[in-house]
C-alpha cells in the first residue's frame, strides 16, 4: 500500500516512523515533511493546508490512504475533499473537526451533553468580557481565543490587570487574527493534568495510554505557553479507576454526542483533562494526535498503526485488539532560542550521530547537503523508553545533552512534578 502523511513536524515524523514498521506499507510519502522525515519517506513540497494540492498529489502518486495529521487542514475540510475525490483518508471531516476548530462550539457541545468542564462564558466584545471578569473576581482566570492558534491561544491571567490586557490584545488588538474574534472566559481548574489520545471510528473508542505534556517554555512551569516542551507516558497518577470514570463520563458521551449531531468523528480524538478534587473535567478537545504527545505515546504501540488506521477508516475498530508496551517513555523537546516568540533559524545541528539508545524525532529542521539545520521553533524531540519513568528520563536527558545548535534550550524538569499520585 502507498500511504501519504500530511504535515511536517515531530508528530508527523513519529507517525511516519510507526507506519514504516508495517509490512503492508510499500511506499511512504509525506507533504511537506522535514529533514528527518525525508530519511524514511518521500517528501513533497506541498503545504499541509493546500487542500487542492494534496488531492492532486495523492492522485499523482496513486496513494491508497492519506493520513491527515495537523489541525489546520482537518478543520479546513481536507478529509472531505479527499473522500470526494475517492481517496481514503484518516482524520475527521470538517464538521467533526470543529470540536477543536472552535472553542465556543466545544464548550457549548459539552454543556449540551453533560460532559464535565470548567464554568465559562463567551464574548465577542471586550467590554462585556472585562465586565464579566470583574464581576467574577476570581483569579487566576483562563482566556481562550475561539479558533486555532498553534497551541498558544490560551492565556492564564493571574489578576485583573493581566486579564484586561489579554482580552484587549485579542479582541481589540487582533493578537490572534480571525482566531480571536470571539473568546471563552472560563474558571481556572486546580488539579493535575493528563492527556488521553483515542482512536475512534465514530462508534467505538479505544483510548491510548495517558500522557503528561509540559506547556510552559521554562522549568518550574514558567514562561509563555508553547506547543509543548516535553512529555511522559504513561501518566503515573492516571489510575484504572480514573480511566473508567473518563470512559463513562467523558469519552463515550463525546463520541455519542457527536454522532447524534451528525458529526461522526473518525480519527484520533485528543482529550485534555484536569483531574480535580471534584472529578475529571475536560480542559480542551483536539481533533488529532497531539504534538509532542505523539512522540511519547506511539513508541509504546505494539499493534500495527496501518492496521489501526484502516480499521478506523472502515469503521471496524471494535474488532481490533490494540496492544501497548508496559514500558515508560519520555520525550524532551529542544527549541530555538526565543521560542515561542521571535527566533532565528538556519543553524547547524551537531551531535545527532552521537545519540545512542534514544529516538530522535525531527520537527523544525531541514536537510542541506547532508547537514541538518534548524528551521522552526521546536526543532527536535528526543524520546527514550525505560522500565521505569526515571530510567526513561535519564536516557532522554543523557542523549539530549549530546546535541547542540546555536541558541538551543530545553526544559530540565520534564516529569519532575508528575511522579506523585493523584491527591
Amino acid at each position: 500500500m502507498k500511504v501519504l502523511v500530511i504535515g511536517g513536524g515531530g508528530r508527523e515524523h513519529a507517525i511516519c516512523a510507526a507506519l514504516k514498521k508495517s509490512p503492508k506499507v510499500k511506499e511512504l510519502h509525506c507533504a511537506p515533511g522535514n529533514g528527518g522525515i525525508s530519511e524514511i519517506a518521500v517528501c513533497h513540497d506541498v503545504k499541509a493546508v493546500d487542500i487542492d494540492g494534496v488531492v492532486k498529489l495523492a492522485r499523482e502518486i496513486r496513494a491508497d490512504y492519506v493520513f491527515v495529521a495537523p489541525d489546520d487542514p482537518l478543520t479546513l475540510g481536507m478529509v472531505d475533499a479527499l473522500e470526494a475525490a475517492g481517496i481514503a483518508a484518516f482524520g475527521p471531516r470538517a464538521n467533526a473537526a470543529i470540536i477543536e476548530g472552535s472553542k465556543v462550539f466545544s464548550k457549548s457541545f459539552m454543556k449540551r451533553h453533560g460532559i464535565p468542564t470548567a464554568a465559562y462564558e463567551t464574548f465577542s466584545e471586550a467590554e462585556g468580557a472585562i465586565s464579566y471578569i470583574k464581576s467574577q473576581n476570581s483569579y487566576p482566570v483562563v482566556i481562550k481565543c475561539d479558533g486555532l492558534a498553534l497551541g498558544k491561544g490560551v492565556i492564564i491571567a493571574q489578576n485583573f490587570a493581566e486579564a484586561e490586557e489579554a482580552v484587549n490584545s485579542i479582541l481589540l488588538g487582533g493578537k490572534f487574527g480571525a482566531s480571536g474574534k470571539e473568546i471563552v472566559v472560563e474558571e481556572f481548574l486546580s488539579g493535575v493534568e493528563a492527556t488521553v489520545l483515542a482512536f475512534t471510528d465514530g462508534k467505538t473508542i479505544a483510548a491510548m495510554p495517558a500522557s503528561v505534556d509540559h506547556k510552559r517554555a521554562f522549568d518550574n512551569d514558567e514562561g509563555l505557553n508553547t506547543g509543548g516542551m516535553g512529555v511522559i507516558c504513561p501518566a503515573p497518577y492516571y489510575t484504572a479507576e480514573i480511566a473508567e470514570e473518563c470512559m463513562k463520563n467523558i469519552f463515550e458521551p463525546t463520541i455519542r454526542g457527536l454522532a447524534q449531531e451528525d458529526r461522526a468523528f473518525k480519527g484520533c480524538l485528543y482529550f485534555g483533562l484536569m483531574l480535580t478534587a471534584n472529578g475529571v473535567k475536560v480542559i480542551e478537545y483536539n481533533c488529532r494526535f497531539g504534538d509532542p504527545e505523539t512522540q511519547a505515546v506511539l513508541p509504546l504501540l505494539e499493534t500495527d498503526l496501518f492496521e489501526i488506521m484502516t480499521a478506523v477508516i472502515d469503521e471496524r475498530l471494535a474488532g481490533l485488539s490494540i496492544k501497548w508496551s508496559s514500558k515508560h517513555s519520555a520525550c524532551v523537546v529542544m527549541a530555538s532560542g526565543g521560542y515561542p516568540e521571535k527566533y532565528e533559524t538556519g543553524f547547524e545541528i551537531t551531535g545527532l550521530s552521537d545519540v545512542n539508545g534514544a529516538i530522535i524525532y525531527y520537527a523544525g529542521t531541514k536537510l542541506d547537503g547532508g547537514t541538518f539545520l534548524t528551521a522552526g521553533g521546536r526543532v527536535l524531540g528526543i524520546t527514550a523508553l525505560g522500565e521505569t519513568l526515571d530510567e526513561a528520563l535519564g536516557i532522554a536527558y543523557r542523549e539530549t545533552a549530546k546535541i547542540n545548535f546555536k541558541g538551543a534550550f530545553y526544559r530540565k524538569d520534564i516529569g519532575a512534578t508528575c511522579k506523585t499520585p493523584r491527591g
